[in-house]
């Protein structure tokens, strides 16, 4: 696949700055899910429990219920959104391994 920052005819790349560009969002990314996920584990499962352990869910104080099920919850969804993310981003840039792996998936089913 080639970088998106080409010239029409399809020559080679113009600068290696989408490579600073697509590393620099994915950080950004990553650093939001990661903040989220701290705020959600250690915030609503350590600092905020007791304000939070006058709600109940599920017949459990909220706090307690943090702290056991919802961070592991959270993470899972964290996961989930970034790989999704993370192929809208590859897709955009022009790394995307989606449409390439299909002949080489069936050379290596052959060879079994």
């Amino acid at each position: 696949m080639s970088p998106p920052d080409q010239t029409k005819q399809g020559g080679p790349p113009l600068s290696e700055d989408w490579r600073r560009q697509y590393w620099r969002r994915n950080l950004r990314l990553m650093a939001v899910l990661l903040v989220i996920w701290f705020v959600v584990s250690f915030g609503c499962g350590i600092l905020f429990v007791e304000q939070l352990n006058e709600i109940t869910f599920f017949d459990f104080p909220l706090g307690f219920w943090f702290a056991q099920q919802g961070s592991i919850y959270t993470f899972v969804i964290l996961i989930l959104v970034y790989a999704l993310r993370m192929d809208r981003l590859d897709k955009e840039f022009g790394v995307d391994e989606n449409g390439d792996d299909d002949g080489a998936e069936a050379g290596r089913g052959a060879e079994q």
